[in-house]
Order: structure tokens, then sequence, then C-alpha cells
């Protein structure tokens, strides 16, 4: 494909699109939180993907063997200027990273962005962001960990479906070699990208509380999401599944956050809650916190009545599957095991 001659035939209507830039830009009323999430269209072959960083800098080198695959799956995919840049840990400036994310937004030929990877820095350029053409040529946005950040601000002020899924440095650089459930959660994005209704299942926990929910699926890492209260981008969980995860946190600070998440009214009015991989920073000897993950939230929860279930397949770990956040799902746990399946 002839890139520079299919962008510049692209120049009028992106030209007419930025014609309603400060006319259209207008957030969802809090009114407007119980209408349903706009899809973004699913991904046909020749379709392009764009890679930028957001947060974290990796190399093009790193990213080499997400670009093969995701070739292999039909796709085109363009490398934004972030990739290979570097300002600390950060992949560019601030500037650069707000410049790259905000081009593959406004570039209509562009029907997916795929964060190459999470770290932190979503939360220095989301306010900077203008969504004007999004809202009018919607694209999947894919990433999670640091990536939470643009999930919730999309979803609580735009209504837009985003893909929570592993970024390119998960991809296996030898796929023969890979374990199968690096395979099957990379699999999973072509998948939910190419519009398949996804299903998935984790084994049955002691732990667990029964019942079955339906509703919007929406949620992320705990740690952004608490980090989040308070703002414009601030997670709306009313009538929602709610999944989290979270990496490298002491029992203590995930305790402080879910009691945040109990305070601010955030589990009150749940339809269910999803608890993904947690893996939890060890104490300092002597000082053990006295309460498990689970006690955790189950103490949390212990004045409502939803399904809850753990060691769901998604976070900071190879079992993390691909999940369309913004779409309804139906969330069923019981002594055979957790069913999550979207609608």
């Amino acid at each position: 494909m002839n890139r520079k001659f299919f962008l510049s035939s692209l120049i009028p209507a992106t030209a007419m699109l930025y014609a309603f830039k400060g006319k259209t830009d207008k957030t969802v009323r809090s009114s407007d939180h119980v209408a349903k999430s706009r899809l973004p269209a699913y991904l046909a072959a020749g379709d392009l993907i764009g890679i930028t960083c957001p947060a974290g800098y990796i190399t093009q080198e790193e990213i080499a063997p997400a670009v093969a695959q995701m070739k292999s799956w039909g796709f085109d995919v363009v490398l934004g200027k972030t990739v290979g840049a570097r300002d600390f840990t950060f992949g560019g400036t601030d500037q650069e990273r707000l410049q790259d994310l905000q081009q593959m937004m406004d570039d209509t030929s562009i029907k997916a962005i795929m964060c190459a990877r999470g770290g932190y820095g979503a939360i220095r350029i989301v306010d900077q962001l203008d969504f004007s053409i999004f809202k009018l040529s919607p694209k999947w946005l894919i990433g999670f960990s640091d990536i939470t950040i643009l999930h919730c601000h999309i979803n609580s002020n735009y209504r837009y479906a985003t893909l929570h899924s592993k970024m390119c440095n998960s991809f296996p650089s030898d796929w023969a070699t890979a374990e199968p459930i690096q395979i099957d959660t990379i699999k999973s994005i072509e998948k939910a990208l190419k519009g398949e209704k996804m299903s998935y299942n984790a084994a049955y926990q002691p732990s667990n509380r029964l019942g079955l929910a339906k509703g919007e699926l929406i949620g992320g890492n705990l740690r952004c999401i608490e980090n989040l209260a308070g703002s414009k981008s601030e997670i709306k969980t009313d009538g929602k599944i709610l999944f989290v995860e979270d990496v490298g946190e002491y029992l203590y600070s995930i305790d402080r956050m879910f009691y945040n998440l109990k305070r601010s009214g955030k589990l009150s009015n749940l339809k269910g809650l999803i608890v993904g991989g947690f893996r939890v920073k060890k104490d300092d000897e002597g000082d053990g916190f006295g309460k498990t993950l689970e006690e955790i939230v189950l103490d949390k929860v212990k004045d409502y009545e939803y399904p809850v279930c753990f060691d769901f397949p998604v976070g900071h770990q190879r079992a993390n599957y691909a999940l369309k956040c913004g779409v309804k799902h139906q969330l069923e746990v019981s002594a055979q095991g957790t069913v999550l399946m979207e609608n």
C-alpha cells in the first residue's frame, strides 16, 4: 500500500472533521451513563493498526514480534514517532507522547491504536487530548496497566468501548516455542478486534461468592482506578461488572485501595466483581498485614449480594485475556467455576 498517497487522499475528510473541533467535544453528562456504550467498528483484513507509546518507552526491536504477529492476522501496521523514543522512563517527552497519540486518534485511516507498553505516563497527557475527531471516527484503544487511565477516561466521558489486553511487550519472540497460555491470550486480541463474541473460564475458588450477573464490563488496574478518584476520568461503576488487577502492592495497600472503592460508593451498586491477578509484594519480615487478599475483598463487599470471583485470567501475568471494556457481559460464578461471556 502506498501510505503517502493513501493518507493524502484522506486530507479533505480529515479537514472536514477538524471543522467540528470545539463544537462537538463535549463530555457525557452524568445522566447519560445509563446509555449503552458504543462500539468502534471491528477490524477486517487490510485495516491499519497504529502503535504508540503514551507511557513507558520501548524499542522497535522489542515490538518486532508484535508487529509480525498483527500482520499475520491480515492487518497493516504503522509505528508512531514515540516507538524507540525515550525521555528517562517515558516513551518520549510529554509533548511527544501527546502529539503521537493525538495524531493516531485523528488519523481516520487508523482503525485501532495499540499501546506498546504500560509503565507510567498516560495521566500526564490525558487532559490535553482532544476527542473531537475520535468521537466522529472512533477506533479501538488497546492496552492495560497504565492504559487503564485511558480506558476509564473514554468510558466515563465518551462511552466508547475499548480493549483491555496485552500490549506489544507481551508478545512472544518465538511463536513456535511459546507456552499455550501465551498463544491463547495473544489470539484473544485478534478475536476481539475481529468481532468474535468473547467467552472466558476460570477455575472454582473456595472464596468465590456464587451468583449470576449481567452488566457492562469495566475496570483495569486497581492503583490507576484509585488515582482517578475525584477527577473527570473517574470510573463509573453503577450497574456494571467491575474487574480489577494489580502487581507489586503490599496487602495493606490493597486494603486501602479497596477501602477507597467502598467509601467512594464504587462497590455499592455493582452487578458483579471480578478479581484478577494480584502479585502481592511481600511485607517486611515481622510486619505482616494479617489478612489474605480474599479476606480483604470479601470484607469490603460483605454488605452487598452480587457475585464475586477470584483468580480470573486478567492482569500482570501470562494469563491475561483481552476484555472488551464498555461491552455488556454475563458473569456466572458457580461451584463448577466462573464463566464470563459477552452478550
